[in-house]
């Protein structure tokens, strides 16, 4: 991949490639499954100057401080993990918007997730079972199962909690792509962007 990694304006990191001409050949880079990242952090120093500077951190993260990253279908936020607040060490949180019939990721971990439908309605498969959910559902991804988040004729927002990198530590770390989200617009989500108030 070229070193040319740009900033959309509007939401999310794309990818231009060298020779192609203008904004109609954008490609999505999904930096969380494919730059470095921190999975699990250090904790140093002395234990007092440790137990101190937890204590000082902020308790309450507000998720419109991070950026939605990329589409055309599924779009992120990665709100609370170890490489973005000191504070948790153990849990990964992050948001996803979906556009109307957006699919995410179908991939697979070790770690188990709880998937709690914020807005919209949609269904999970899981190991080619099909699992329907609305607004107020949570859903469970159980450990290792090959799984895919899917929204039905509408917008879906999403909250994702799992505690993947305490399983990581553990080294309890499979996990596998079996397809990124698709890179052209869903049916009926031409132009869609997330909404600012997430």
């Amino acid at each position: 991949m070229s070193e040319q990694l740009r900033s959309d304006e509007k939401s999310s990191d794309v990818y231009i490639q060298p020779g192609q001409a203008g904004h109609n050949a954008k490609e999505v880079v999904w930096e969380r499954w494919q730059k470095k990242r921190t999975f699990v952090r250090a904790l140093e120093g002395t234990y007092g100057d440790v137990y101190k500077g937890l204590y000082q951190q902020p308790r309450v993260i507000n998720s419109h401080d991070f950026k939605w990253k990329g589409g055309p279908q599924l779009y992120d936020k990665s709100v609370i993990n170890p490489a973005s607040v000191s504070i948790a060490q153990s849990i990964e949180c992050h948001i996803n918007a979906f556009s109307p019939n957006g699919a995410g990721i179908k991939h697979g971990h070790m770690n188990s997730a709880v998937f709690f439908v914020l807005k919209g309605k949609g269904y999970d498969i899981h190991d080619g079972v099909r699992m329907p959910y609305e607004a107020g559902d949570a859903c469970v991804v159980e450990n290792a199962c090959v799984h895919e988040h899917v929204s039905d004729g509408e917008e879906m927002m999403v909250l994702v909690m799992k505690a993947k990198p305490l399983f990581l530590f553990m080294h309890m770390i499979f996990q596998k792509t079996v397809s990124y989200p698709p890179n052209t617009p869903s049916q009926g989500g031409d132009g869609y962007m997330p909404p600012n108030d997430y």
